[in-house]
């Protein structure tokens, strides 16, 4: 079971990377899964995970505070944004798909700034 943990943990982990650099993909969310998995399968991972320099803070500011930081939540909503509007007018042909994708865009959008702001 410890071994299924660390390795849905790490594409878990990978997932949270490519999501960094790509607006539709969360990160924080795979990231607290990855954490939660690599707490259950190993725990030298799991101090890994929390003491790396990038990834940690993700993970350590959501967990003691709930909150999003404001450069995350600008530069988040604006790549999603701009990438859901470009395919909207220029790549999707379909009218339904448009609309789904600009509901799916404002319910991100919401969940992000449910969430408190961190300074």
């Amino acid at each position: 079971m410890k071994t299924i943990c660390i390795i849905i943990g790490t594409i878990s982990l990978a997932l949270g990377i490519i999501g960094i650099f790509v607006p539709l993909l969360p990160t924080t969310p795979f990231l607290l899964l990855t954490a939660a998995l690599y707490f259950r399968g190993s725990p030298r991972l799991y101090q890994w995970l929390l003491n790396h320099k990038h990834l940690g803070p993700y993970i350590r500011n959501f967990r003691e505070n709930k909150a999003i930081p404001l450069r995350a939540k600008i530069i988040s909503l604006t790549l999603m944004w701009g990438t859901m509007l470009y395919c909207i007018f220029f790549l999707i042909p379909l009218i339904w798909v448009k609309v789904l994708m600009f509901l799916i865009a404002t319910g991100v959008t919401y969940h992000i700034l449910s969430f408190k702001t961190l300074k």
